[in-house]
């Protein structure tokens, strides 16, 4: 163990973290959950294609592919509360392992021993790796807020984002090229080992921070805690639209929708075009996320969230009003920059109003917020688009930002540009 993380793991010191410490501990979780993002990312191009190779009913197949997300909408409250009493370098460390041994179990699900169902195999795998998750995600969010500021936290919530929001993409990625180039088994074995990679990094860096400030609650209080401020619910229902809207809505009908207005890029049509345009989106996503968290610091959460929000709902109306192969690029990549530029403050601001002894479970109150706008979204996508079409449903979309946003404007008290002010004038 480093002399740095020696130094803050007893909570009795109540230690203030140097800017060297906070990069260390923060771009070691940004390796961790961009390398464990990877193992996800990688189900996506190879587990639909070995459905048919398996034997395995396509309903079973989009089971395994979102079992994970039911999974860590039920573990991210409880991991919360295991988080705030444990500390968070045990379970996080843990949840980095579990997510690097997920490709494993897919590995195995390959060949299943004792006549064991490759259905069977791959959803306790991705089971598992929704269970970890819970553990990284909001333990990271847990560890960022516990040693950073109100003056420096916005910047370092925008890397560990950033590292979040890169290292889904780069598992799809990934996971076609080597599985094109060398097989599944190559491509799964790649994603274990790039997740233990994650697990030793954080083993060798992780401080254990679990700061005794006042009494932590217990898990059975937490709907009381968020009934007792309404701003954690504010930034909950936030990013549940957020969620709702850009993983739910988006990803599942921009497909449909380059299709029906004939749409292509590169010479690519449907999926193939899809997929560039969501390249765009996830691009504008990750360097928002990386780049918005300073402004948060020294501008005020609340000045980046609501232009955030409004570049978040200009993307859907561009995309609907102006269903050209450039207007879906600009609408789908001012879509991304939006959720990006929102995202980071949102979490930022949740930290700086979190009691210290809760920290952990508010933090996946915020998660489970998040994984329930994104699970139910495509459930109403579909047939919504159906009912008014598609672009009408993208319109409809700009309708409930609008919503969003006038709860952020009348709910959410900003008070960490002035935190950030009265540093500056004691420095």
């Amino acid at each position: 163990m480093t002399d740095t993380t020696a130094s803050i793991d007893d909570p009795e010191d109540d230690p203030t973290y140097s800017e060297q410490q906070v990069r260390t501990v923060v771009l070691s979780l940004v390796a961790g959950v961009f390398f464990g993002g990877m193992g996800g990312g990688v189900a996506f191009p190879t587990i639909p294609a070995l459905g048919s190779v398996l034997g395995i009913a396509p309903v079973l197949v989009g089971l395994i592919l979102s079992i994970n997300r039911f999974t860590r909408l039920v573990m991210s409250t409880p991991a919360g509360s295991i988080l705030d009493r444990m500390g968070t370098r045990r379970p996080m460390i843990a949840g980095f392992v579990v997510q690097g041994l997920v490709p494993f179990g897919y590995l195995v699900g390959l060949n299943p021993p004792f006549g064991v169902p490759s259905s069977a195999v791959f959803l306790a795998s991705r089971a598992a790796w929704g269970i970890g998750s819970a553990f990284v995600f909001v333990g990271a969010f847990s560890t960022v807020t516990h040693v950073t500021t109100s003056a420096n936290r916005g910047r370092w919530v925008g890397y560990m984002r950033g590292g979040q929001s890169l290292g889904f993409p780069t598992g799809l990625i990934l996971g076609g090229v080597v599985t094109e180039l060398y097989g599944y088994a190559e491509a799964f074995a790649v994603a274990g080992c790039a997740g233990l990679f994650a697990a030793a990094v954080a083993y060798r860096v992780l401080p254990n921070v679990s700061p005794e400030v006042g009494e932590k609650s217990r898990l059975r209080d937490v709907p009381a805690l968020v009934r007792a401020d309404t701003r954690i619910g504010a930034v909950g229902a936030v990013n549940f639209t957020i969620r709702f809207l850009y993983a739910g809505v988006l990803l599942s009908t921009v497909v449909l929708y380059t299709e029906a207005n004939d749409i292509s890029l590169g010479g690519f049509a449907g999926a193939g075009t899809s997929g560039l345009v969501m390249a765009v989106s996830v691009v504008a996503l990750a360097v928002s996320n990386l780049a918005v968290g300073r402004f948060s610091d020294s501008m005020g959460r609340l000045t980046t969230v609501v232009p955030g929000l409004a570049v978040f709902g200009s993307g859907f109306a561009l995309t609907a009003l102006v269903p050209t192969a450039p207007g879906v690029l600009a609408g789908v990549g001012l879509v991304g920059a939006g959720a990006g530029l929102t995202g980071p403050p949102l979490l930022a601001y949740l930290g700086d109003i979190a009691p210290g002894g809760d920290v952990g479970k508010l933090g996946g109150v915020y998660n489970v917020f998040g994984d329930l706008g994104s699970t139910l979204g495509p459930l109403v996508a579909l047939p919504l688009a159906a009912e008014i079409g598609l672009s009408g449903e993208y319109l409809a979309c700009v309708g409930l930002v609008v919503v969003a946003g006038v709860i952020a404007a009348t709910t959410l008290r900003d008070d960490s540009a002035a935190d950030a002010a009265a540093v500056a004038g004691d420095d």
